[in-house]
């Protein structure tokens, strides 16, 4: 079996995670719009549209501040120029949906998501798809002695 090929690609801001976070936010305005319907209190009312606009918000404040860098694999581990110090981090994939990977990126007790986007690299997309799913280079083990043979 061959290793993955030494590859760097981008990371952050994905089109893909803006569109679901939209969806998402629209399905609730959607269903807001529908309990609006049995005619709740005017305070309940407010109380939702304002829960509403602040979970937009929030999900458009915390797309914008995606930290984006280059995701490196050089046969051995993963780095990440987001967080240069990091030198045993582990990469999960979380979610493959071929032209998409969400991957979880985790140092130590700590851990953050990350989305590649083949639109991005597309040239080097095979490349950075079998680097994630590749094993890291091992040592070679010592070797044992041989067995004596036996008549």
């Amino acid at each position: 079996m061959h290793n993955a090929p030494s590859v760097s690609y981008p990371a952050g801001r994905s089109r893909l995670a803006a569109a679901l976070l939209l969806g998402v936010w629209l399905l609730g305005c959607v269903a807001a719009s529908l309990w609006q319907f049995h005619r709740p209190d005017a305070w309940r009312l407010a109380a939702m549209l304002a829960m509403l606009l602040a979970a937009g918000a929030f999900a458009a404040w915390h797309w914008l501040h995606t930290p984006n860098g280059t995701l490196a694999w050089d046969g051995e581990g993963w780095t990440w120029s987001v967080h240069p110090q990091a030198t045993a981090a582990n990469l999960e994939v979380g979610l493959d949906l071929q032209r998409s990977l969400l991957l979880r990126w985790r140092v130590g007790g700590a851990s953050q998501w990350i989305w590649l986007d083949r639109d991005t690299r597309a040239e080097r997309w095979d490349d950075v798809r079998r680097a994630v799913y590749s094993r890291a280079r091992s040592k070679a083990l010592p070797q044992a002695p041989r067995p004596a043979a036996t008549p």
